[in-house]
């Protein structure tokens, strides 16, 4: 069983990520922040080192994908090789900040890519309102993302719910996470855990 989760920078993807993994007992893949040596250096140089990140971070959804259906494990994948290619290098080209080269490459290696694995059994998507997404972010206290803009932020929610959507590939579940507060409450958290119950039954039906 693959359940993956989706959702703007600081929606909460992570954490959640923890407690699915905790309550099911399944495998985290998480993002690959803290080792990601380009992170820094793109919310310094956004134009510089666009391509650099965009690629590290397709290189590494891939390579959990495939370990994914290699060992036939039971996961919870925080962030998907889809959002990349969606919604993040095709803001940053948007903006000026990809050169249309380097996005037609980078999209040329995604497509190849997505060729050879399969879309998670079940997507679960968190919905957050920028200004949300923008306490989160501080109370976390990342350094390099405190100066992360407002337009880049929103330009980023426009585009996931657009490919939301649009999204066909598999089950979706879409959590409003102005509402359910799956941090601070447990039974939000039990509320989201029946939703998934549900879809798991119909999958396995």
């Amino acid at each position: 069983m693959h359940i993956a989760l989706a959702g703007n920078i600081g929606s909460g993807k992570t954490t959640l990520t923890k407690l699915l993994a905790e309550h099911y007992n399944f495998k985290p893949l998480y993002e690959d922040v803290d080792e990601n040596p380009y992170l820094e250096s793109f919310y310094e140089d956004m134009k510089r080192w666009s391509f650099n990140l965009q690629i590290y971070f397709l290189n590494s959804r891939f390579r959990q994908v495939v370990q994914i259906q290699r060992n036939k494990e039971n996961v919870v994948q925080d962030r998907t090789i889809y959002e990349d290619a969606y919604i993040f290098a095709p803001n940053l080209h948007e903006m000026g900040l990809m050169s249309t080269r380097d996005f037609e490459t980078y999209r040329s290696l995604f497509e190849l890519m997505t060729s050879f694995i399969a879309p998670p059994d079940l997507l679960i998507y968190l919905r957050a309102d920028v200004s949300l997404l923008v306490k989160q972010i501080q109370k976390r206290g990342r350094s390099y993302e405190i100066g992360i803009r407002l337009d880049y932020l929103q330009s980023l929610n426009d585009k996931y719910e657009k490919w939301i959507s649009s999204y066909k590939e598999g089950k979706l579940l879409i959590i409003d996470v102005e509402k359910v507060r799956f941090e601070e409450r447990k039974e939000d958290l039990g509320y989201i855990i029946s939703l998934i119950d549900a879809e798991m039954f119909g999958l396995f039906s």
